[in-house]
């Protein structure tokens, strides 16, 4: 079965597709990764989706037209991907995340937004899509849910090994020898730079290109302690958080605090070291010894850096030493979630979210033609390997 998984993350820069051939057989799971692509959103889409995200205030008229443009834009990403590789059997639509309600360290409900159905009527393809609120309902964060497929793609590594994403929101799981699983947002990873790069107009792209900006600053310490004493750190595990909590009035509040204000650089540098020091003392603390990661946070070599030096004792390499390329692994997830979730088996763990138990995800649209799904699967997943088509 080949299945489309798409997701636009917390960096809200556009979205992310992949295409994966999946095969079963005995509990064993393998993916071919046979497309992936990037598509940015308009700059002005982009920067409508950026004026009404919190803390800003918006309208429901804001939030209707924002879910068909931003639908649309999934629309025309997902046929230039059933184009490029000749069709599919479902796509997984992850959308676009407007808003995650968590009060303490309870996840009471989230938002996606991009109507799945002009995909649908676009491509002619059911879609699965709303994939997190099902397992808050279960009592979960509905988050991360990339811990279900890192779970299978760790499963069988000696020590302790963890799977780390970089996206807007760094967030971890970590596999330990006896099969017991934590996963959990860490805290900001490149949210707040990119915030505080866009209301500085830093850079074009609105985020910090190959970590220049940062290696031409110094990490103004007072700040710097002033971060890394919020609350949240503190919280028990499993916990989420997103752009409610972290964002560029969270940096303005902390920056009057300490008494003074950095430059652009230094401030950047600040808030890269604060990633780097929040995503290493988890390490740490839990005794990894292999660290996998993935995200746009990979790509900047000062934040990479960084965590290399702060870790000498762990193996850090890149996702793609595991079959999922790093720019592509959320889309991956996705892809598998929705397959799962057409043979009607759960496409959480609830360890890694916190949940009662795990659940089957998501709601499917029809496509054009009659809704046909696979005899549903008794027995579950144990193994995933990935490849790439080259």
């Amino acid at each position: 079965m080949k299945v489309l998984g798409m997701i636009s993350g917390t960096s809200h820069d556009g979205i992310d597709a992949a295409v994966v051939d999946f095969s079963f057989t005995d509990g064993a799971l393998a993916g071919t990764v046979l497309h992936r692509s990037s598509t940015p959103y308009s700059p002005a889409l982009r920067g409508r989706l950026v004026a009404a995200l919190p803390p800003a205030q918006t309208t429901l008229a804001e939030v209707c037209e924002l879910d068909t443009l931003i639908g649309q834009a999934f629309a025309e990403a997902a046929a230039r991907a059933i184009d490029d590789d000749g069709g599919v059997d479902f796509i997984v639509s992850h959308g676009q995340t407007v808003y995650h309600w968590v009060d303490g360290a309870h996840a009471l409900g989230t938002l996606q937004i991009g109507q799945p159905a002009w995909i649908a009527e676009r491509t002619g393809t059911p879609v699965i899509s709303d994939l997190r609120i099902r397992d808050i309902t279960a009592g979960g964060h509905g988050a991360p849910l990339v811990s279900f497929m890192d779970a299978l793609l760790l499963a069988g590594e000696p020590g302790t090994p963890a799977a780390l994403n970089l996206g807007g929101i760094s967030n971890m799981t970590v596999v330990r020898s006896a099969g017991e699983l934590t996963a959990y947002d860490i805290g900001p990873a490149n949210a707040l730079i990119d915030a505080v790069i866009s209301e500085r107009g830093a850079h074009p792209l609105g985020f910090d290109e190959d970590g220049r900006i940062a290696a031409s600053g110094t990490v103004d310490e007072t700040l710097l302690a002033l971060l890394l004493d919020d609350p949240y750190y503190r919280l028990p595990t499993p916990r989420s958080t997103g752009k409610e909590h972290f964002h560029g009035r969270y940096v303005a509040e902390a920056i009057a605090r300490s008494g003074h204000t950095p430059t652009t650089p230094d401030l950047v540098a600040t808030l890269t070291e604060l990633t780097v020091r929040s995503v290493a003392r988890d390490v740490l603390a839990a005794g990894i010894d292999l660290l996998i990661v993935s995200g746009g946070g990979c790509r900047n070599p000062v934040l990479l850096g960084g965590l290399r030096n702060a870790l000498p004792g762990v193996r850090v390499l890149l996702s793609d030493e595991f079959g999922a390329p790093a720019d592509d692994k959320e889309a991956i997830a996705f892809a598998l979630i929705g397959w799962c979730t057409a043979h009607g088996l759960p496409g959480t763990n609830p360890a890694g979210t916190g949940a009662r138990e795990a659940r089957v995800l998501g709601s499917i649209t029809p496509g054009r033609g009659p809704l046909v799904l696979p005899e549903p699967l008794t027995e579950p997943l144990r193994s995933l390997t990935l490849n790439t088509r080259d």
